[in-house]
Protein backbone atom coordinates (compact mmCIF):
# COMPACT_ATOMS: atom_id res chain seq x y z
CA UNK A 1 0.00 0.00 0.00
CA UNK A 2 1.39 3.40 -1.10
CA UNK A 3 1.60 6.15 2.29
CA UNK A 4 -0.43 8.50 1.31
CA UNK A 5 0.87 12.27 0.82
CA UNK A 6 -0.91 15.08 2.72
CA UNK A 7 -1.10 18.80 2.36
CA UNK A 8 -2.14 20.48 5.05
CA UNK A 9 -3.28 24.21 4.80
CA UNK A 10 -3.95 27.39 6.38
CA UNK A 11 -5.33 30.69 4.66
CA UNK A 12 -5.94 34.23 6.25
CA UNK A 13 -8.59 36.22 4.42
CA UNK A 14 -10.46 39.62 3.79
CA UNK A 15 -13.37 38.00 5.66
CA UNK A 16 -16.17 38.97 2.96
CA UNK A 17 -18.38 35.88 3.17
CA UNK A 18 -17.51 32.70 1.56
CA UNK A 19 -17.90 34.11 -1.95
CA UNK A 20 -16.15 37.53 -1.67
CA UNK A 21 -13.31 36.03 0.38
CA UNK A 22 -9.86 36.66 -1.33
CA UNK A 23 -6.60 35.36 0.39
CA UNK A 24 -4.17 37.58 1.70
CA UNK A 25 -1.71 34.26 3.24
CA UNK A 26 -1.52 31.22 2.81
CA UNK A 27 0.73 28.15 4.07
CA UNK A 28 0.60 24.67 2.61
CA UNK A 29 3.02 21.99 4.34
CA UNK A 30 3.37 18.62 2.87
CA UNK A 31 3.78 15.24 4.44
CA UNK A 32 4.73 11.91 3.55
CA UNK A 33 5.19 9.08 6.50
CA UNK A 34 4.41 11.41 8.89
CA UNK A 35 7.30 13.79 7.78
CA UNK A 36 7.60 17.36 6.35
CA UNK A 37 9.00 17.07 2.65
CA UNK A 38 8.08 20.81 1.60
CA UNK A 39 6.82 24.04 2.66
CA UNK A 40 5.17 26.90 1.37
CA UNK A 41 4.30 29.88 2.90
CA UNK A 42 3.19 33.70 1.36
CA UNK A 43 1.86 36.69 1.80
CA UNK A 44 -0.89 37.19 -1.14
CA UNK A 45 -2.40 40.21 -2.80
CA UNK A 46 -6.13 39.90 -2.32
CA UNK A 47 -6.22 42.96 -4.98
CA UNK A 48 -8.96 44.61 -2.58
CA UNK A 49 -8.97 46.33 0.61
CA UNK A 50 -8.23 44.50 3.91
CA UNK A 51 -10.86 45.38 6.34
CA UNK A 52 -9.63 47.15 9.76
CA UNK A 53 -11.49 44.10 11.53
CA UNK A 54 -9.22 41.56 9.46
CA UNK A 55 -6.13 43.73 10.45
CA UNK A 56 -7.03 43.71 14.39
CA UNK A 57 -6.95 39.76 13.99
CA UNK A 58 -4.55 38.91 11.97
CA UNK A 59 -1.77 41.91 11.93
CA UNK A 60 -2.37 41.98 7.58
CA UNK A 61 -2.63 45.12 5.87
CA UNK A 62 -2.82 46.74 2.95
CA UNK A 63 0.70 48.10 2.59
CA UNK A 64 2.14 44.63 3.91
CA UNK A 65 0.37 42.72 0.72
CA UNK A 66 0.78 45.57 -1.70
CA UNK A 67 4.00 43.96 -3.32
CA UNK A 68 3.43 40.47 -2.36
CA UNK A 69 2.46 37.93 -5.34
CA UNK A 70 -1.50 37.93 -6.09
CA UNK A 71 -3.03 34.32 -6.36
CA UNK A 72 -3.03 33.67 -10.25
CA UNK A 73 1.02 33.88 -9.69
CA UNK A 74 1.43 31.88 -7.14
CA UNK A 75 -1.58 28.96 -8.39
CA UNK A 76 1.18 26.70 -10.13
CA UNK A 77 2.68 26.07 -6.58
CA UNK A 78 -0.46 25.38 -5.24
CA UNK A 79 -1.64 23.22 -7.51
CA UNK A 80 1.83 20.78 -7.53
CA UNK A 81 2.06 20.53 -3.75
CA UNK A 82 -1.63 19.74 -3.52
CA UNK A 83 -2.34 17.74 -6.83
CA UNK A 84 -0.94 14.24 -5.49
CA UNK A 85 -2.23 15.30 -1.68
CA UNK A 86 -5.21 14.68 0.33
CA UNK A 87 -6.32 18.18 1.62
CA UNK A 88 -6.42 18.50 5.12
CA UNK A 89 -7.23 21.81 7.21
CA UNK A 90 -8.66 22.51 11.00
CA UNK A 91 -11.88 23.12 9.49
CA UNK A 92 -11.28 22.28 5.78
CA UNK A 93 -14.51 23.30 4.30
CA UNK A 94 -13.45 27.07 4.65
CA UNK A 95 -9.71 26.78 3.49
CA UNK A 96 -10.99 24.27 0.45
CA UNK A 97 -14.09 26.50 -0.67
CA UNK A 98 -11.78 30.13 -0.08
CA UNK A 99 -8.72 27.89 -2.88
CA UNK A 100 -11.51 26.78 -4.79
CA UNK A 101 -12.80 29.98 -5.43
CA UNK A 102 -9.50 31.39 -6.34
CA UNK A 103 -8.98 28.80 -8.93
CA UNK A 104 -12.30 29.64 -9.91
CA UNK A 105 -11.95 32.82 -10.86
CA UNK A 106 -8.85 31.85 -12.89
CA UNK A 107 -11.20 29.87 -14.94
CA UNK A 108 -9.49 26.54 -12.99
CA UNK A 109 -11.72 23.52 -11.45
CA UNK A 110 -10.10 22.96 -8.09
CA UNK A 111 -10.79 18.87 -7.07
CA UNK A 112 -9.40 17.21 -3.76
CA UNK A 113 -10.12 14.88 -1.04
CA UNK A 114 -10.39 16.35 2.13
CA UNK A 115 -9.68 15.73 5.45
CA UNK A 116 -10.93 18.10 8.24
CA UNK A 117 -8.63 18.47 11.47
CA UNK A 118 -11.59 19.26 13.91
CA UNK A 119 -13.59 16.52 12.83
CA UNK A 120 -10.67 14.02 13.41
CA UNK A 121 -9.85 15.27 16.69
CA UNK A 122 -14.10 15.13 17.67
CA UNK A 123 -13.88 11.53 16.47
CA UNK A 124 -9.97 10.27 17.43
CA UNK A 125 -9.69 12.83 21.18
CA UNK A 126 -13.13 12.96 22.33
CA UNK A 127 -14.58 14.98 25.40
CA UNK A 128 -12.82 18.20 24.74
CA UNK A 129 -14.88 21.27 25.81
CA UNK A 130 -13.81 22.84 22.45
CA UNK A 131 -12.45 22.02 19.47
CA UNK A 132 -11.07 25.15 18.23
CA UNK A 133 -7.52 25.48 16.93
CA UNK A 134 -6.10 26.77 20.13
CA UNK A 135 -8.21 25.21 22.58
CA UNK A 136 -7.32 21.90 21.17
CA UNK A 137 -3.63 23.17 21.17
CA UNK A 138 -3.62 24.19 24.94
CA UNK A 139 -5.26 20.70 25.95
CA UNK A 140 -2.69 18.94 24.20
CA UNK A 141 0.31 20.88 24.89
CA UNK A 142 1.17 21.62 21.22
CA UNK A 143 2.54 25.26 20.62
CA UNK A 144 1.24 27.82 18.57
CA UNK A 145 3.13 30.63 17.81
CA UNK A 146 2.09 33.44 15.17
CA UNK A 147 -1.99 32.97 16.01
CA UNK A 148 -4.53 33.91 12.99
CA UNK A 149 -1.03 33.99 10.88
CA UNK A 150 -0.83 30.92 7.84
CA UNK A 151 2.27 29.74 8.86
CA UNK A 152 1.68 29.62 12.63
CA UNK A 153 -1.87 28.09 12.12
CA UNK A 154 -0.55 25.37 10.14
CA UNK A 155 2.48 24.58 12.06
CA UNK A 156 0.30 23.87 14.89
CA UNK A 157 -1.77 21.92 12.87
CA UNK A 158 0.55 19.95 11.04
CA UNK A 159 1.75 18.84 14.72
CA UNK A 160 -1.91 18.22 15.76
CA UNK A 161 -2.70 15.89 12.81
CA UNK A 162 0.60 13.91 13.22
CA UNK A 163 -1.03 13.07 16.66
CA UNK A 164 -4.01 12.29 14.66
CA UNK A 165 -1.82 9.71 12.63
CA UNK A 166 -0.26 8.38 15.88
CA UNK A 167 -3.79 7.77 16.94
CA UNK A 168 -4.80 5.83 13.55
CA UNK A 169 -1.83 3.68 12.98
CA UNK A 170 -3.70 1.57 10.22
CA UNK A 171 -5.76 4.68 8.71
CA UNK A 172 -8.94 3.11 9.65
CA UNK A 173 -10.82 6.26 10.80
CA UNK A 174 -9.21 8.24 8.38
CA UNK A 175 -9.85 5.87 5.48
CA UNK A 176 -13.63 6.21 6.83
CA UNK A 177 -13.66 9.89 6.72
CA UNK A 178 -12.26 9.39 2.98
CA UNK A 179 -14.42 7.38 1.82
CA UNK A 180 -16.88 8.58 -1.00
CA UNK A 181 -19.90 7.79 0.57
CA UNK A 182 -18.86 8.92 3.77
CA UNK A 183 -20.31 12.28 4.85
CA UNK A 184 -17.33 13.46 7.20
CA UNK A 185 -16.00 15.87 4.78
CA UNK A 186 -19.09 17.69 4.20
CA UNK A 187 -20.85 17.84 7.39
CA UNK A 188 -20.38 20.75 9.94
CA UNK A 189 -17.10 20.91 11.31
CA UNK A 190 -18.24 20.79 15.20
CA UNK A 191 -21.55 18.40 14.27
CA UNK A 192 -20.88 14.89 15.08
CA UNK A 193 -21.84 12.28 12.78
CA UNK A 194 -24.53 10.42 15.04
CA UNK A 195 -26.52 13.69 15.38
CA UNK A 196 -27.01 13.10 11.24
CA UNK A 197 -27.67 9.53 11.39
CA UNK A 198 -30.27 9.76 13.96
CA UNK A 199 -32.45 12.05 11.70
CA UNK A 200 -35.27 10.70 10.26
CA UNK A 201 -36.79 10.48 6.80
CA UNK A 202 -40.19 11.85 7.61
CA UNK A 203 -42.13 15.48 7.80
CA UNK A 204 -41.58 17.67 10.88
CA UNK A 205 -39.15 20.26 12.10
CA UNK A 206 -35.69 20.39 12.45
CA UNK A 207 -32.97 22.70 14.72
CA UNK A 208 -29.73 24.00 14.29
CA UNK A 209 -28.38 24.80 18.06
CA UNK A 210 -24.85 26.54 18.83
CA UNK A 211 -22.37 25.08 21.28
CA UNK A 212 -24.76 26.26 24.11
CA UNK A 213 -27.56 24.66 22.90
CA UNK A 214 -29.25 27.77 21.85
CA UNK A 215 -31.55 27.29 18.67
CA UNK A 216 -29.97 29.14 15.59
CA UNK A 217 -32.58 27.67 12.83
CA UNK A 218 -35.64 26.48 13.00
CA UNK A 219 -37.08 25.00 9.76
CA UNK A 220 -39.64 22.30 8.38
CA UNK A 221 -38.93 19.74 5.76
CA UNK A 222 -41.44 16.67 4.58
CA UNK A 223 -38.34 14.63 4.94
CA UNK A 224 -36.25 15.97 7.71
CA UNK A 225 -33.07 14.40 7.23
CA UNK A 226 -32.91 15.07 2.89
CA UNK A 227 -33.72 18.64 3.87
CA UNK A 228 -30.71 19.36 6.32
CA UNK A 229 -28.13 17.79 4.45
CA UNK A 230 -29.05 19.94 1.81
CA UNK A 231 -27.85 22.64 3.99
CA UNK A 232 -24.72 21.34 3.87
CA UNK A 233 -24.20 21.12 0.60
CA UNK A 234 -25.67 24.63 -0.50
CA UNK A 235 -22.62 27.47 -0.72
CA UNK A 236 -24.46 30.54 -0.11
CA UNK A 237 -22.98 32.93 2.53
CA UNK A 238 -25.71 32.50 4.91
CA UNK A 239 -25.83 28.38 4.80
CA UNK A 240 -22.15 28.33 5.47
CA UNK A 241 -22.44 30.54 8.04
CA UNK A 242 -25.26 28.58 10.07
CA UNK A 243 -22.65 24.99 9.13
CA UNK A 244 -19.97 26.48 10.56
CA UNK A 245 -21.75 27.54 14.08
CA UNK A 246 -24.39 24.32 14.74
CA UNK A 247 -22.77 21.80 17.03
CA UNK A 248 -25.78 19.66 17.44
CA UNK A 249 -29.31 19.72 15.93
CA UNK A 250 -32.62 17.95 17.09
CA UNK A 251 -35.87 17.30 15.38
CA UNK A 252 -39.79 16.66 15.83
CA UNK A 253 -41.77 14.66 13.84
CA UNK A 254 -45.32 15.65 13.22
CA UNK A 255 -46.49 13.44 10.52
CA UNK A 256 -47.62 16.10 7.95
CA UNK A 257 -46.58 19.13 6.85
CA UNK A 258 -49.32 21.55 8.19
CA UNK A 259 -48.16 20.85 11.73
CA UNK A 260 -44.61 20.99 11.06
CA UNK A 261 -45.08 24.41 9.45
CA UNK A 262 -47.08 25.77 12.33
CA UNK A 263 -44.41 24.21 14.62
CA UNK A 264 -41.99 25.59 12.94
CA UNK A 265 -43.43 30.05 13.41
CA UNK A 266 -43.99 28.75 16.84
CA UNK A 267 -40.07 28.06 16.80
CA UNK A 268 -39.31 31.06 15.36
CA UNK A 269 -41.54 33.30 17.22
CA UNK A 270 -40.45 32.18 20.37
CA UNK A 271 -36.86 31.74 20.25
CA UNK A 272 -35.65 34.35 17.38
CA UNK A 273 -32.90 32.26 16.13
CA UNK A 274 -30.05 33.90 14.42
CA UNK A 275 -30.12 32.44 11.33
CA UNK A 276 -33.74 32.62 9.93
CA UNK A 277 -35.31 35.95 8.50
CA UNK A 278 -38.99 34.68 7.08
CA UNK A 279 -41.62 35.49 9.97
CA UNK A 280 -39.03 37.19 12.61
CA UNK A 281 -40.70 40.57 12.08
CA UNK A 282 -43.65 41.11 13.80
CA UNK A 283 -46.50 41.61 11.34
CA UNK A 284 -49.60 43.58 12.52
CA UNK A 285 -52.77 42.48 10.18
CA UNK A 286 -55.69 44.39 9.52
CA UNK A 287 -58.50 44.29 12.11
CA UNK A 288 -61.96 45.39 11.74
CA UNK A 289 -62.92 47.19 15.62
CA UNK A 290 -65.82 48.65 17.16
CA UNK A 291 -66.08 51.26 19.52
CA UNK A 292 -69.05 54.31 20.69
CA UNK A 293 -68.73 57.28 19.37
CA UNK A 294 -69.33 60.86 21.63
CA UNK A 295 -72.81 60.54 20.44
CA UNK A 296 -73.15 56.86 20.94
CA UNK A 297 -73.07 55.99 17.28
CA UNK A 298 -71.06 52.26 17.36
CA UNK A 299 -68.61 52.83 14.81
CA UNK A 300 -66.53 50.29 12.63
CA UNK A 301 -63.19 50.82 11.93
CA UNK A 302 -59.66 49.46 10.40
CA UNK A 303 -56.60 48.99 12.89
CA UNK A 304 -53.66 47.17 13.10
CA UNK A 305 -53.03 45.36 16.15
CA UNK A 306 -51.01 42.26 17.22
CA UNK A 307 -54.04 41.21 19.50
CA UNK A 308 -55.92 39.10 16.45
CA UNK A 309 -57.71 37.01 19.07
CA UNK A 310 -59.73 40.16 20.18
CA UNK A 311 -60.43 41.62 16.85
CA UNK A 312 -63.30 40.90 14.74
CA UNK A 313 -61.79 39.24 11.69
CA UNK A 314 -58.00 39.65 10.31
CA UNK A 315 -57.15 40.55 6.83
CA UNK A 316 -53.60 40.42 5.19
CA UNK A 317 -54.26 43.83 3.25
CA UNK A 318 -56.10 47.24 3.84
CA UNK A 319 -57.94 46.56 0.82
CA UNK A 320 -59.10 43.01 1.99
CA UNK A 321 -60.50 44.89 5.40
CA UNK A 322 -62.45 48.04 3.23
CA UNK A 323 -64.01 45.02 0.71
CA UNK A 324 -65.02 43.71 3.87
CA UNK A 325 -66.74 46.79 5.72
CA UNK A 326 -68.10 48.14 2.05
CA UNK A 327 -69.64 44.75 2.46
CA UNK A 328 -71.54 45.31 5.72
CA UNK A 329 -72.60 48.50 4.47
CA UNK A 330 -74.51 47.46 1.87
CA UNK A 331 -76.02 44.62 3.54
CA UNK A 332 -76.61 46.34 6.98
CA UNK A 333 -77.20 50.12 4.99
CA UNK A 334 -75.02 51.45 7.28
CA UNK A 335 -73.02 54.95 6.64
CA UNK A 336 -69.87 54.74 5.13
CA UNK A 337 -69.00 57.79 7.38
CA UNK A 338 -69.36 56.25 10.89
CA UNK A 339 -67.36 52.83 9.02
CA UNK A 340 -64.35 54.61 8.41
CA UNK A 341 -65.03 54.50 5.00
CA UNK A 342 -64.63 58.53 4.29
CA UNK A 343 -63.29 60.90 6.08
CA UNK A 344 -66.05 64.04 6.88
CA UNK A 345 -67.86 65.80 9.19
CA UNK A 346 -71.15 66.01 7.27
CA UNK A 347 -73.11 63.76 5.28
CA UNK A 348 -71.81 60.76 4.02
CA UNK A 349 -71.20 61.01 0.12
CA UNK A 350 -69.39 57.62 -0.64
CA UNK A 351 -68.85 56.76 -4.62
CA UNK A 352 -70.58 53.63 -4.08
CA UNK A 353 -72.38 52.93 -0.88
CA UNK A 354 -75.96 54.93 -1.69
CA UNK A 355 -78.05 53.24 1.16
CA UNK A 356 -77.11 55.12 4.16
CA UNK A 357 -80.44 55.69 5.97
CA UNK A 358 -79.53 58.92 7.60
CA UNK A 359 -78.02 58.65 10.65
CA UNK A 360 -75.01 61.57 9.51
CA UNK A 361 -77.66 63.99 9.24
CA UNK A 362 -80.07 62.80 11.47
CA UNK A 363 -82.86 61.50 9.73
CA UNK A 364 -82.62 58.12 11.80
CA UNK A 365 -82.18 57.41 15.17
CA UNK A 366 -79.13 56.11 16.82
CA UNK A 367 -81.08 53.25 18.77
CA UNK A 368 -82.24 51.55 15.01
CA UNK A 369 -78.66 52.44 13.37
CA UNK A 370 -77.02 50.64 16.59
CA UNK A 371 -79.26 47.53 16.19
CA UNK A 372 -78.32 46.95 12.66
CA UNK A 373 -74.37 47.77 13.27
CA UNK A 374 -74.42 44.91 16.17
CA UNK A 375 -76.09 42.91 13.64
CA UNK A 376 -73.45 43.31 11.41
CA UNK A 377 -71.11 42.77 14.28
CA UNK A 378 -72.88 39.27 14.70
CA UNK A 379 -72.40 37.94 11.23
CA UNK A 380 -69.26 38.82 11.89
CA UNK A 381 -68.45 36.82 14.79
CA UNK A 382 -70.80 34.05 13.34
CA UNK A 383 -68.25 33.75 10.08
CA UNK A 384 -65.35 32.89 13.20
CA UNK A 385 -66.33 28.92 12.94
CA UNK A 386 -64.97 26.48 15.65
CA UNK A 387 -63.53 23.36 13.72
CA UNK A 388 -60.54 21.04 13.50
CA UNK A 389 -58.19 20.00 10.69
CA UNK A 390 -58.07 16.32 10.94
CA UNK A 391 -54.85 15.03 9.18
CA UNK A 392 -52.58 12.08 9.25
CA UNK A 393 -50.29 11.08 12.53
CA UNK A 394 -46.58 10.19 12.92
CA UNK A 395 -47.23 6.49 13.05
CA UNK A 396 -49.93 4.15 11.57
CA UNK A 397 -53.14 4.29 13.58
CA UNK A 398 -52.35 7.83 14.83
CA UNK A 399 -54.57 11.03 13.39
CA UNK A 400 -53.28 15.08 14.46
CA UNK A 401 -55.84 17.52 14.96
CA UNK A 402 -55.91 21.80 14.33
CA UNK A 403 -58.24 23.10 16.84
CA UNK A 404 -59.19 26.56 15.75
CA UNK A 405 -62.03 27.92 18.10
CA UNK A 406 -64.11 31.04 17.34
CA UNK A 407 -61.65 31.56 14.18
CA UNK A 408 -58.76 31.36 16.49
CA UNK A 409 -55.94 28.59 16.16
CA UNK A 410 -55.75 26.91 20.01
CA UNK A 411 -52.81 24.27 18.75
CA UNK A 412 -52.61 20.51 17.84
CA UNK A 413 -52.99 17.65 19.23
CA UNK A 414 -52.53 13.82 18.17
CA UNK A 415 -55.43 11.09 19.12
CA UNK A 416 -56.06 7.28 17.87
CA UNK A 417 -57.42 7.05 14.15
CA UNK A 418 -60.43 5.73 16.15
CA UNK A 419 -61.35 8.81 18.01
CA UNK A 420 -64.72 10.23 17.89
CA UNK A 421 -64.10 14.53 18.41
CA UNK A 422 -66.85 16.15 17.72
CA UNK A 423 -67.27 18.98 20.55
CA UNK A 424 -64.21 20.99 22.15
CA UNK A 425 -64.02 19.23 25.33
CA UNK A 426 -62.93 15.97 23.47
CA UNK A 427 -59.63 17.10 22.28
CA UNK A 428 -58.62 19.76 24.62
CA UNK A 429 -57.14 16.96 26.58
CA UNK A 430 -54.82 15.81 23.83
CA UNK A 431 -54.39 19.69 22.62
CA UNK A 432 -50.92 21.11 22.82
CA UNK A 433 -51.56 24.61 23.12
CA UNK A 434 -49.89 27.34 20.52
CA UNK A 435 -50.18 30.82 19.92
CA UNK A 436 -52.63 32.24 17.17
CA UNK A 437 -50.82 35.12 15.30
CA UNK A 438 -50.35 36.71 11.55
CA UNK A 439 -48.14 33.77 10.41
CA UNK A 440 -50.53 31.07 11.56
CA UNK A 441 -53.56 32.80 10.49
CA UNK A 442 -52.12 32.73 7.19
CA UNK A 443 -50.69 29.31 7.40
CA UNK A 444 -54.21 27.93 7.93
CA UNK A 445 -55.98 30.27 5.44
CA UNK A 446 -53.13 28.95 2.41
CA UNK A 447 -53.82 25.34 3.94
CA UNK A 448 -57.88 25.72 3.62
CA UNK A 449 -57.54 27.20 -0.04
CA UNK A 450 -55.41 24.36 -1.15
CA UNK A 451 -57.43 21.49 0.15
CA UNK A 452 -60.98 22.96 1.01
CA UNK A 453 -63.18 21.41 3.59
CA UNK A 454 -62.26 17.77 2.88
CA UNK A 455 -60.23 17.39 6.40
CA UNK A 456 -62.39 19.77 8.01
CA UNK A 457 -64.80 19.06 11.14
CA UNK A 458 -67.29 21.37 12.80
CA UNK A 459 -67.44 21.50 16.16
Amino acid sequence: MIDKSYAIIDVETTGNGIHGNRITEICIVLLKEGQIIDKFTSLVNPECAIPSFITGLTGIDDNMVRDAPTFREIAKRVLEMTSEAIFVAHNVNFDFNVIKGEFKKLGYSFVRKKLCTVRLSRKLIPGLNSYSLGKLCSALGISLEGRHRAEGDTDATVILFQRILSLDPDSKVINTFLNIRSKEATLPPHLKSESLEALPSETGIYLFKDQKGKIIYAGKAKNIKQRVLSHFYDKKNKEFALCQATHSIDHEITGNELIALLLESEKIKRHYPQFNKAQKKPIAPYCIISYTNRKGVVQLAIDRSDATSHSLEVFYTRAEAVEKLEQLCIEYQLCPRYCSLQSTTGNCSHYKIKNCKGICDGKESTALYNMRVQKGLAALKNDQKSYLIREQGRTLGEDSFIMIEDGIYKGYGFVDETAQIIRPEDCKVFLQLQSHTYHTTKIIQGYLKKNGEKNIIPL
